[in-house]
């Protein structure tokens, strides 16, 4: 077991303009309000003190991005190496000719996707539907209510381990569904979306059906990390779920939400454990009853607790 020791980490660490934070809590820090602590926290100042920060930071310590928390769960024995956390540096956005939008990475998808309201430019409403940050959304090429981050894509900017920059285009993403093929060393800071004019009324109007079809099917006031588990070919994750009895069943405060049965939902004081195993008794059940293997949409990151199977 790794026993985690953010003060000597940081002893082999470089000097940043941004926070560095040893054994920082990370459970606040995402919306399962779950899990243990960062071995060392980073919240960088701007792409440049990012860029200078991980140069400098020898290879052999992990390095693993967070956004806002919404699809991601740390397991109780906290995360070795460093997290980075973008912040207010990367969450500006802009208007750019040509009706797009430029977004830092740390801007809220709903943020945007009113900014492009603001704009009168269409084809960003989805975003409003996804509970992130853009830069989870490249990561992850998130989507709802029938589009997806491709669709609307130019090109990306990201930082390498080694602190150089790099712009990808839509085609360097190599995007499928929810799987973003780039180097996963790369920590993406910015995006440039293309849209298209649109008017003002019917984009609000589209923004306000997501919006109250999201109230009306998913538990969006629990403590939940979103859909749970990516759609499998030809099917839908949460009809497995119920159709395989899951609906409602619980692991102590862990439980499949009885609104839509592809979220998991802490209804307090559960641990990243007990929502994991949760997830993967859910598993185990359909593949018993229909054959089919759900994969996690949810990022899961961290070490087990000692003595975890």
């Amino acid at each position: 077991m790794t026993k985690l020791d953010g003060g000597a980490l940081l002893k082999r660490l470089p000097q940043a303009r941004g926070r560095l934070e040893a054994n920082a809590p990370l459970a606040d820090l995402t919306w399962f309000r779950a899990g243990g602590p960062a071995e060392l926290l980073f919240t960088p100042a701007d792409e440049a003190d990012l860029a200078a920060f991980l140069k400098e930071t020898p290879m052999d310590i992990p390095v693993y991005v967070i956004g806002v928390g919404s699809n991601l769960l740390v397991r109780d024995g906290g995360v070795p190496g460093v997290v980075i956390r973008l912040g207010k540096g990367f969450a500006e956005i802009v208007e750019e000719p040509g009706h797009r939008v430029r977004a830092g990475t740390a801007a809220l998808d709903v943020r945007v996707a009113r900014f492009a309201l603001e704009k009168s430019i269409d084809s960003l409403t989805f975003l409003r539907g996804i509970p992130g940050s853009i830069g989870g959304a490249l990561r992850m090429n998130a989507g709802a209510y029938g589009g997806e981050t491709k669709d609307i894509l130019i090109e990306a900017r990201a930082v390498d381990r080694s602190g150089n920059i790099h712009v990808l285009t839509n085609a360097d993403m190599k995007y499928t569904y929810r799987h973003c093929g780039a180097p996963e060393d790369l920590v993406f800071t910015q995006a440039l979306f293309q849209g298209r004019a649109g008017d003002p009324v019917e984009i609000s109007a589209a923004m306000d059906k997501i919006t109250e079809s999201r109230e009306a099917t998913q538990p969006i006031k629990s403590r939940t990390g979103g859909s749970t588990f990516k759609n499998p070919p030809g099917n839908k994750s949460w009809q497995l779920i119920d159709k395989a009895g899951m609906r409602g069943f619980a692991v102590g405060p862990a439980k499949v939400s009885d609104l839509h049965c592809n979220f998991l939902i802490n209804e307090g004081g559960a641990t990243a454990a007990q929502i994991e195993g949760l997830g993967e008794t859910v598993r185990a059940k359909v593949k018993a009853t229909s054959g089919i293997e759900l994969d996690w949409e949810i990022k899961r990151i961290g070490l087990k607790p000692e003595g975890a199977a």
